[in-house]
């Protein structure tokens, strides 16, 4: 089900892949880079269903106009806020879920509070800019109150998993699960143990295993 979405920066859309029985719905944003076409959340889409979880894939404006580049981290907030009224009304009273990768996760953690969001997942949270560890974005991490999940690899140039566990310390409230020889897109190397398959594989078992803990 696609659903368009008007905001004050134009259209956004939603891509829904609807549980027969749903639990909860899942809102999950795209990167900077690229769409909802991307591995772990084409994997979450095709799979989360089925564990009666509806997963609500959001495409910014910028991205529906066909632009290449996004626009300024703030103005991303904008749209995604302005679209929570036609995912409050997917959810009919469903606990949310918010999430997303990469940039996708930055606009998650910073709305998720007023989302009343019952869980937060980052695909690929981009810790810091490459190669510049000192520009940390820990503070945006940190800001939902509610459970925070983190699929990271530990190829990721903007912050490996075990960065990412440094980082996040003992903090009870965020659970980081590493992806073996995975980069900032989930992408593995031919000599890799995981192929794009296990990713996919690993990636969906652990948000779906996270969730029902969170909302058993």
């Amino acid at each position: 089900m696609i659903i368009d979405v008007p905001t004050s920066l134009g259209s956004g859309r939603l891509t829904v892949s609807a549980a027969a029985q749903p639990r909860a719905v899942v809102w999950l944003g795209h990167g900077a880079g690229g769409g909802i076409g991307a591995l772990d959340l084409t994997a979450l889409a095709d799979h989360l269903p089925d564990r009666g979880f509806t997963v609500a894939r959001y495409e910014q404006p910028w991205r529906v106009a066909g632009k290449k580049l996004a626009p300024r981290p703030a103005t991303l907030d904008i749209a995604w806020r302005e679209t929570a009224n036609a995912v409050a009304e997917l959810a009919a009273g469903l606990p949310l879920v918010v999430g997303g990768r990469s940039a996708g996760a930055r606009v998650a953690c910073r709305t998720a509070d007023d989302q009343s969001a019952a869980a937060v997942v980052c695909l690929a949270f981009p810790l810091h800019p490459p190669g510049k560890p000192e520009k940390t974005r820990l503070d945006e991490l940190l800001l939902p109150s509610a459970p925070t999940l983190v699929l990271q690899g530990d190829r990721d140039t903007f912050g490996t998993a075990s960065d990412v566990e440094r980082e996040v310390g003992s903090r009870d409230s965020i659970r980081v699960v590493p992806i073996p020889g995975a980069d900032h897109s989930m992408k593995v190397l031919a000599s890799s143990p995981l192929k794009a398959r296990d990713v996919a594989a690993l990636v969906t078992a652990s948000v779906a295993d996270f969730l029902e803990g969170v909302l058993a």
